[in-house]
């Protein structure tokens, strides 16, 4: 199944007997499915079936779906103000005023300026009824825009899959490295575990199980091999969730989740280790960092 990315614009203009239609789909990443409309108040008996239309289509993200109708002249009726589509525009206002500190007006003219901000009133050419002709032209429109917004996430979810698998590569490119320094170090380790037990054995009488314990406890915290394995199975199975179907997306995050894991466990092992552990600490960072940057890209999968 092709990735998607939750992030996705299409917009699609329909001329109709009474004027031109014109309906957007923006969408952005959200933990679920979050449907928004502004449009005028004679479209409302049709957003159902657009909900209906957008949930067969889209599982997760912040979906904004706004219609704008401009009337002909000789249509147009006196004109009342879209209170939802103002509310809306002055909320916004507000929110990023106060989020950038801006000391600033709302300037009303400006809104009313908006496409879609005056309505007029009365009914549409010839008397036609809205929920016809009109409800029809919106679902034409919206099944377009649709269309058009997947192929959008769909490229953008290409984009996406290609960095995360080059991300992927490279993590086993890393474990591959770290396996081979753990080779080469496992001299350093016998050492230390023998100077560790010179130390306990040290004028003392130790009891032998006590004196085993002490030995495998040292070899574990030294020995990197387990973590290495499941950093690289991880990897692996971060390419097959790309391939697979369903929510892509939060599945990949848990597995994240679980690599950062491994990695921390990897770096808190390399300590006392001298050059080639500096050297694991270094690769064990360049893990994360590949890590990080494939969470920042899962955030957009749908």
């Amino acid at each position: 199944m092709p990735i998607r990315s939750m992030t996705g614009f299409a917009r699609v203009s329909r001329p109709t007997a009474s004027g031109e239609l014109t309906l957007s789909i923006k969408t952005v990443n959200h933990r679920g499915l979050d449907i928004h409309f502004h449009m005028p108040m004679e479209f409302d008996a049709v957003e159902p079936a657009l909900r209906s239309a957008l949930r067969k289509r889209v599982s997760r993200g912040h979906v904004q779906v706004q219609v704008f109708f401009r009337r002909e002249s000789s249509t147009a009726g006196p004109a009342i103000i879209n209170e939802p589509l103002l509310k809306a525009w002055l909320d916004s206002f507000l929110e990023i005023s106060a989020r950038y500190g801006l000391d600033a007006k709302p300037d009303l003219n400006q809104a009313l300026r908006l496409p879609g901000m005056m309505e007029a009133r009365g009914g549409l050419a010839n008397g036609s009824d809205p929920g016809s002709g009109m409800e029809k032209a919106a679902l034409e429109a919206a099944a377009e825009a649709i269309e058009e917004l997947d192929r959008f996430r769909l490229r953008e979810g290409a984009s996406i899959e290609t960095e995360i698998r080059m991300r992927a590569a490279s993590i086993r490119e890393i474990v591959v490295k770290m396996e081979d320094i753990r080779t080469r170090a496992l001299p350093y380790f016998q050492n230390r575990l023998r100077d560790r037990l010179g130390d306990l054995l040290a004028g003392a009488q130790l009891d032998p199980a006590r004196l085993a314990q002490e030995a495998a406890l040292l070899a574990e915290r030294s020995d990197i091999s387990e973590e290495l394995v499941r950093l690289r199975t991880h990897a692996d199975q971060t390419d097959a969730l790309l391939a697979a179907d369903g929510e892509t997306g939060k599945k990949l995050d848990f597995l994240l989740q679980e690599m950062n894991r491994e990695t921390n466990t990897i770096l808190s092992k390399t300590g006392g280790l001298g050059e080639q552990g500096l050297t694991l600490t270094d690769l064990g960072l360049a893990a994360k960092a590949e890590i990080d940057r494939i969470r920042e890209q899962s955030l957009n999968i749908e």
